[in-house]
């Protein structure tokens, strides 16, 4: 049906009907983990809640791991109430056309609830409607996002819930926010309930982090380094130098060089390239940034250096690192 006509669908005030558009290469994890706790949900107390599948041309969707899904239809009519989120997961828009972003602020108009799952806030962000809002992403994209668009509030959030804006990072976060959801339209009692038949043996806030504790992810338990590590990756542009970082946790260059061989079996120097060039290529996969650009965002100071360090790291250099991406298909 056209999506400037109203729809002629009853309101069963008992329900609440979640829309997922779902766009080529979107997350399958991030999608079901935002489905399930909803059908669970329904088992305990009835029809709470109703989904339904759109596809920017109503035809089946091809997901970042091969499988496809079927669309309930395109962009269409929606009720005021109810809730859309955009899924989305590598090159979220791709499939962003001018039709996709005027029929989402359509929808805004008309008080439709809009979110974002995985990736799915860029192209929010692309449609206008995250200003003073809110919002967060899969962390891998989050440097993307912020270079893309300065002026918005993305966080690290597993979830935000900012007005009319939800946003999920994706993944297992999607069912710490449906949890979240069901506890505030139908108490924390069924949120518990639901949480158990997935074996979650916590219910996350949105505060929790979305990836693991630096000590965690790089195996490392010295504080002094830890906070160096963090340093690392909070300043990758402009970097600081090894001895700004070791005067940061009041040691000397030498000892914090010590710390590295023993924890890390690297330099200071040379693992913070490698956070630096990672970063690069997050940005060169997820946005339109120039090489040029993205050097200087993670703190080259020429191209060809970042050049020759990013064959040195991946064995090529990035425009053809770029140019061999896996196209989606629209």
């Amino acid at each position: 049906m056209p999506w400037d006509a109203r729809p002629n669908r009853p309101d069963d005030a008992m329900s609440h009907d979640y829309w997922f558009l779902l766009l080529p290469g979107f997350s399958v994890m991030g999608f079901v983990s935002a489905v399930e706790p909803l059908r669970v949900a329904n088992r305990f107390r009835g029809e709470l809640y109703r989904w339904h599948l759109l596809s920017p041309d109503g035809g089946p969707v091809l997901a970042s791991n091969g499988m496809s899904m079927n669309a309930d239809g395109a962009l269409e009519a929606l009720k005021k109430g109810d809730t859309l989120f955009v899924v989305a997961g590598f090159d979220p828009l791709r499939a962003c056309t001018p039709a996709l972003l005027h029929w989402l602020r359509w929808l805004d108009r008309e008080g439709v609830t809009l979110g974002g799952i995985d990736t799915g806030s860029f192209v929010l962000a692309e449609a206008g409607l995250l200003e003073r809002r809110r919002c967060t992403l899969h962390w891998e994209a989050l440097d993307a996002f912020r270079e893309s668009y300065p002026q918005l509030q993305a966080t690290q959030e597993l979830f935000e819930i900012d007005g009319p804006r939800i946003t999920s990072a994706g993944g297992t976060a999607s069912i710490d926010l449906m949890l979240d959801l069901i506890a505030r339209a139908h108490g924390p009692a069924l949120a518990v309930q639901v949480s158990e038949q997935f074996v979650v043996g916590r219910i996350r806030t949105r505060q929790d982090h979305q990836r693991l504790q630096l000590a965690s992810r790089y195996g490392v338990t010295n504080k002094k380094l830890v906070q160096v590590l963090g340093a690392m990756e909070r300043h990758t542009e402009p970097p600081l130098s090894t001895l700004e970082l070791a005067e940061g946790i009041q040691v000397t260059r030498r000892q914090l060089e010590r710390l590295f061989r023993l924890y890390l079996h690297d330099t200071p120097s040379n693992f913070y390239l490698g956070l630096r060039l990672d970063k690069a290529r997050q940005l060169l996969r997820q946005t339109d940034m120039s090489v040029l650009e993205v050097g200087l965002a993670c703190g080259f100071e020429s191209p060809s250096y970042l050049s020759r360090s990013y064959r040195a790291r991946f064995g090529l250099c990035p425009s053809q690192d770029r140019a061999a991406l896996p196209k989606v298909a629209t």
